[in-house]
């Protein structure tokens, strides 16, 4: 399996990233220690939370999936060493525990560390942009985390690209740890948002880019196809606003590459992303081995041009002609 670098940093990854925000919310401790297994022993790395996971679920406080992954991590066998950990700072945990000031970073990143059982995170991101605090201040209280040893790469999320360049010229300028990822929202039915402009900003900064919802919440998983579907999951009001032509028409190709390749509509909807040249590796979930194989099936899956052809026409904004 081909590994790809983290942007400039000495950080290895596989072509997938599991997303943590299941771990403790539709995925319980066991299932989770049982994923988490299967995920590294297939030779993938990435594990991606935030210390906000999961915060929404009636009954929590937030850094729920951090405690699994720490408990997972302290049954020991070699596990720390075999993952590249990655979890994320700045979402509101409280009306006053939000943000990026040096002082909420400087106290959240413990609070991470101790629940993550782990003496330093791999990737620490800026979950969302802080337009009340300086960038300045930020990657300073950033910088001075890796020089502490307690993390080894920054990256961002949810930054538009003016504030990524921006970032990325303070950073330069005060000689400071550069965001190294972006976390941007990126699947077949979300597109313009990272290829109008962010692409082109990560590409030519040799930004890592490891795009969150990359199934659409589960959309292009094809299991949501009428409104009678929204009712599956807890995920299934969130992806309403997909279920109209345009994403009837990405189902479509999805299933006909799928059946071509002997694939799922998912596997194909990963390979797809993956084959772009600016990802580094999409992060999914999955509540069920089952899952987990097929999503890990896309790193080896090929999508050919004909069928890139095919997925790119079908998403496109405008109506198909015919």
């Amino acid at each position: 399996m081909n590994h790809r670098q983290l942007g400039n940093s000495e950080l290895s990854v596989a072509p997938l990233a599991f997303g943590g925000n299941v771990f403790g919310w539709t995925a319980d401790e066991k299932t989770s220690f049982s994923l988490l297994d299967h995920f590294v022993e297939h030779g993938f790395n990435l594990i991606d939370t935030a210390d906000v996971y999961s915060k929404w679920v009636p009954g929590h406080t937030g850094g729920e999936s951090e405690t699994i992954i720490g408990k997972w991590l302290s049954q020991g066998g070699g596990r720390r060493n075999n993952i590249v950990l990655a979890t994320k700072v700045g979402m509101a945990m409280s009306e006053t525990d939000k943000g990026l000031s040096a002082a909420r970073i400087v106290a959240a990143v413990d609070a991470s560390l101790r629940r993550l059982k782990t003496d330093f995170i791999d990737l620490y991101q800026a979950h969302t942009d802080d337009a009340d605090t300086p960038l300045l201040e930020s990657l300073g209280a950033f910088d001075q985390l890796i020089k502490a040893g307690k993390v080894r790469v920054i990256g961002a999320s949810n930054y538009s690209a003016p504030r990524l360049l921006q970032a990325l010229e303070v950073s330069k300028q005060h000689q400071l740890a550069r965001y190294e990822t972006l976390q941007p929202l990126y699947n077949l039915v979300e597109r313009p948002a990272f290829e109008d402009q962010l692409a082109e900003v990560c590409t030519s900064n040799r930004i890592g880019v490891i795009p969150f919802y990359s199934l659409a919440s589960g959309f292009l998983s094809g299991k949501y196809r009428s409104q009678k579907d929204l009712a599956k999951s807890p995920r299934g009001q969130g992806v309403g606003k997909y279920l109209d032509a345009r994403g009837l028409r990405i189902l479509d190709a999805l299933d006909e590459i799928a059946a071509k390749l002997g694939a799922s509509a998912a596997c194909v909807a990963l390979a797809w992303l993956m084959r772009q040249p600016a990802v580094t590796a999409p992060i999914a979930s999955a509540t069920s081995i089952a899952q987990l194989d097929e999503l890990m099936r896309a790193a080896e899956l090929e999508i050919d041009d004909e069928s890139d052809d095919l997925l790119r026409k079908a998403s496109a904004n405008q109506p198909a002609p015919g």
